[in-house]
């Protein structure tokens, strides 16, 4: 389960990269602004906030935030994009010290939405709903 800022430019482009090199659907998504990733996250201690700063991955009970998230999904899509794995052993003060240059200034890079999007019928499948039931 990947968890990701549902207004940012960047973020909605990753997931849509993220998709496209998933092709056994592996991957699910849901937006840090929803009840449903609140109540992911809430067994974890973690509040999403108003401006999420980080992309989280739950996998197999686990909870990973900022480079080593991004880096465990990448080892799980199709094609080279798995080999940016390799990073793993840079030390993580180093790897996040990157990703939170990223995530500080991916507004005022790649611009945002006033909501999240909403997934087309084809994609949607591989997102939660909004809601728990």
């Amino acid at each position: 389960m990947v968890l990701f800022d549902g207004v940012c430019n960047l973020c909605n482009g990753t997931v849509l990269f993220l998709i496209d090199r998933d092709p056994e659907a592996r991957l699910r998504f849901a937006a840090l602004q929803s009840q449903r990733a609140a109540a992911l996250l809430a067994p974890y201690g973690v509040v999403p906030k108003e401006e999420p700063d980080s992309f989280l991955l739950l996998e197999d009970g686990k909870l990973y935030e900022r480079s080593t998230a991004a880096l465990r999904v990448a080892r799980k899509l199709s094609g080279p994009w798995k080999w940016l794995y390799v990073f793993i052993v840079i030390p993580r003060p180093l790897r996040d010290f990157v990703y939170r240059v990223v995530a500080r200034n991916r507004y005022r890079w790649f611009g945002r939405e006033a909501q999240c999007r909403i997934p087309t019928p084809e994609l949607r499948a591989r997102f939660l709903p909004e809601t728990t039931p």
